[in-house]
Parts: C-alpha cells; sequence; structure tokens
C-alpha cells in the first residue's frame, strides 16, 4: 500500500477563484458544462450540442454551493426553476458573459480517477511514478 498522498483536482478550487473574481469585477460568471457526463442534472431543453451554459451570478441563483465535488444551486429557466447539479468532472470552463474572460480546464486539472479497490490491486512490488518533464501552459 502506498503512502503517496492523494492529490485533489485543482479544477474546484480554480472554479472558485475564477468564480470570485469575475463576481468582485461585476461581470456575470458563466460556466461549461457537459452535459452527457454521467450525475449532470440541467433542463435538457436547454442543451445544445451536449452542453449546456449556466449563469452562476448571486443574483441568477438560490443556494448556490461551489464545492470540491460540484455544483449545486437552484435558478430560473424561462417561467419554471429547477435544481440543478453538476460534477466538477462536467465543468468545462467559467468566462465572465460581458467580456468573455476566463478559463477553459484542461484535463490536467480533471479530478483524479478513483484508484481501483484493494482487492484488484496486484500484489507484487509497487509501481514507481513515471516522471516526465513538467509542462506549462500560457493562459490569455
Amino acid at each position: 500500500m502506498s503512502d503517496a498522498p492523494i492529490l485533489r483536482s485543482r479544477r474546484p478550487y480554480l472554479l472558485r477563484a475564477m468564480h470570485e473574481w469575475i463576481s468582485d469585477n461585476q461581470q456575470t460568471p458563466h460556466i461549461v458544462v457537459d452535459a452527457s457526463v454521467t450525475g449532470v442534472e440541467v433542463p435538457r431543453q436547454y442543451v445544445q450540442d451536449g452542453k449546456i451554459i449556466l449563469n452562476v451570478s448571486v443574483n441568477a441563483t438560490s443556494g448556490l454551493n461551489l464545492g470540491n465535488d460540484g455544483v449545486v444551486f437552484r435558478a430560473r429557466f424561462g417561467p419554471s426553476t429547477y435544481d440543478v447539479s453538476v460534477p466538477i468532472a462536467a465543468v468545462l470552463g467559467i468566462y465572465a458573459r460581458e467580456t468573455g474572460q476566463g478559463m477553459i480546464f484542461s484535463e490536467a486539472d480533471a479530478p483524479p480517477p478513483q484508484p481501483p479497490p484493494a482487492e484488484a490491486q496486484s500484489t507484487g512490488a509497487p509501481e514507481q511514478p513515471k516522471k516526465g518533464k513538467p509542462t506549462l501552459k500560457v493562459v490569455k
């Protein structure tokens, strides 16, 4: 059994930081969601090409929670009110409606895969993690 710490996904932390930055600048935060991901609960009539854009401003939502596992809130879509639930893996990006500034999340920001159950792991010597060259990406 490995004593290596399990790293949490950066995505929920980046999402909260960008949401705060957009809101502090008196702009309207919107998230882009992959509606095909298991666990996404959104009004399906507003999904286009497998994606939905959601206004996650404080004024447009009730009970907004940008948690480590997902985004949950209640909002009006047309004449109806819906409870929305989006797993963090389904959030593809966040941007300000007024300027388009924001962040698209990469696979590196995705939640880490769940480890296999202990009985499914081999009993051989533990594998050493592969070390590659670190990379940086320019975000505009």
